[in-house]
């Protein structure tokens, strides 16, 4: 708003009624949102009795915006919005009211219990969250052509992630990935880093084998070197952990994961603190990179949300923390019961014991709000896991296939129980050489463990892992 002289008395008369509603509406965050629950922030966001009651007839659940353009109340407004002087939509590509709330509530929780400002952009899938989140940081910085552009992420990510990085970023652009195949080991980090690395990313806790690092030394290595932190956290959400509050710069959520159990469809969003790291000389973008994404770079691109996946996923979000909560308390239960089969090799589980980083990922992943239902807070470590199955490639098909309530799919965060082998489906298109470098065997089944009752799920993991030969 720096050439706000340069506008038309009638366009300044918008301007300042957008200051004073603006005003207003940061005043009811922090005097009023922020002093919530977590549960409370989940089914409320900042859609309020009043603006129902004034503007929406009364409706007690957001209303889906099916429009896709806004209209202006005459010339001076439309310029206003146009220019990006005074809250607007204008055009579903680039926004709508329904994507608003979502984008609202998402920036609130995954900020709650600190004092961190963010926003959020809400994108058309997950892998649209993360071309969002790192397109902008890889640009060039000038002119020159000896610039050798870089970005450092972990090798253990979602396969759609590691094809993003390693086919459209390095093979199509030339933009090197620096793999870390050891993401707890803080030097591996440290020695990927020059002078032209953008940004660190990290996958945490990984899909499907459950690689964790630690997120405050890493991200304290990234500013150190004047860059941000992205993680991605589809499979804990802000239930279990909020990398913002902790000091990282952005967050990448698959919102079709976790945090929309119901599978009805596909979202993403990128969620960013305010003022982010970076060592780029463009302060729009380091001062709100959420906002920025979504008014120029998301305009120009148009990798939108739809406002009725908007709001489905709005409405999945409400009862994110008891959901987590089960589903946790389930996949425990069924890990500790593959951890003792004699047909299973090997259990990737964060909650259990025996994983070598069950101790780092206690010191992350707790239950937001827990202490009120249980006096003390507690620990929970998401429904994603996986396990080997003793016999090789073969024998893992023959238990998969023998499965009978457990879903064969290649997705995660379903409120029924689905399971996948990696090596032949999310992560096929990696190459055996990718997969072994993040360690993902062709025996390797990922289990999303749903709210059936737990003992269903192992009665059908257990007649299914006894079919074998």
């Amino acid at each position: 708003m720096s050439e706000e002289q340069s506008y038309s008395p009638g366009v300044m008369r918008y301007v300042e009624q957008a200051k004073k509603a603006l005003a207003e509406r940061d005043r009811y965050v922090q005097e009023v949102v922020k002093k919530w629950k977590f549960d409370t922030i989940a089914v409320h966001g900042l859609y309020t009795v009043e603006e129902s009651l004034d503007h929406n007839q009364g409706a007690i659940i957001e209303p889906m915006f099916m429009s896709a353009s806004q209209a202006y109340r005459d010339s001076d407004e439309m310029e206003a919005a146009l220019a990006y002087l005074i809250p607007t939509w204008c055009y579903s590509r680039i926004a709508n009211p329904s994507t608003y709330y979502l984008e609202w509530t998402l920036a609130l929780l995954e900020t709650y219990g600190s004092d961190v400002e963010a926003s959020c952009c809400s994108t058309s899938s997950g892998m649209a969250a993360i071309m969002s989140a790192i397109d902008p940081l890889l640009v060039r910085r000038t002119k020159k052509l000896d610039e050798k552009i870089n970005f450092v992420a972990t090798c253990q990510v979602y396969g759609g992630t590691f094809q993003q990085f390693a086919e459209r970023k390095m093979t199509d652009r030339g933009i090197e990935c620096r793999w870390v195949v050891h993401s707890h080991d803080l030097d591996e980090w440290a020695s990927r880093i020059d002078k032209d690395t953008r940004f660190l990313y990290g996958e945490m806790p990984s899909n499907p084998g459950q690689a964790f690092f630690d997120l405050d030394t890493v991200t304290e290595l990234a500013h150190s070197h004047g860059i941000p932190m992205i993680v991605d956290t589809t499979v804990a959400t802000p239930a279990l952990l909020r990398p913002l509050a902790r000091g990282a710069d952005i967050v990448i959520q698959s919102a079709t994961k976790s945090l929309t159990s119901s599978g009805f469809g596909i979202s993403g969003a990128l969620i960013a603190r305010k003022n982010i790291a970076t060592n780029f000389d463009n302060p729009p973008m380091q001062e709100n990179f959420a906002e920025y994404v979504k008014f120029l770079p998301n305009r120009d691109n148009g990798p939108c949300l739809s406002p009725i996946q908007a709001i489905l996923t709005l409405n999945d979000i409400r009862t994110i923390r008891s959901k987590m909560d089960l589903l946790s308390r389930n996949t425990m239960k069924v890990a500790e019961f593959l951890e003792q089969h004699p047909r299973v090799e090997q259990v990737d589980y964060l909650g259990l014991q025996s994983h070598p980083l069950h101790e780092l990922a206690a010191k992350y992943m707790v239950l937001v709000d827990s202490e009120y239902d249980y006096g003390e807070p507690v620990n929970r470590y998401g429904h994603l896991m996986s396990f080997r199955v003793k016999g090789g490639a073969q024998q893992t098909r023959t238990m998969f296939d023998s499965l009978k309530r457990i879903w064969r799919a290649t997705d995660l965060g379903r409120i029924k129980s689905v399971a996948t082998i990696p090596a032949v489906s999310t992560h096929q298109q990696q190459g055996e050489e990718a997969r072994c470098m993040a360690d993902v065997p062709p025996n390797m089944v990922r289990l999303c463990v749903g709210g059936e009752h737990p003992d269903d799920v192992i009665a059908d993991l257990d007649q299914a892992l006894n079919s074998i030969a």
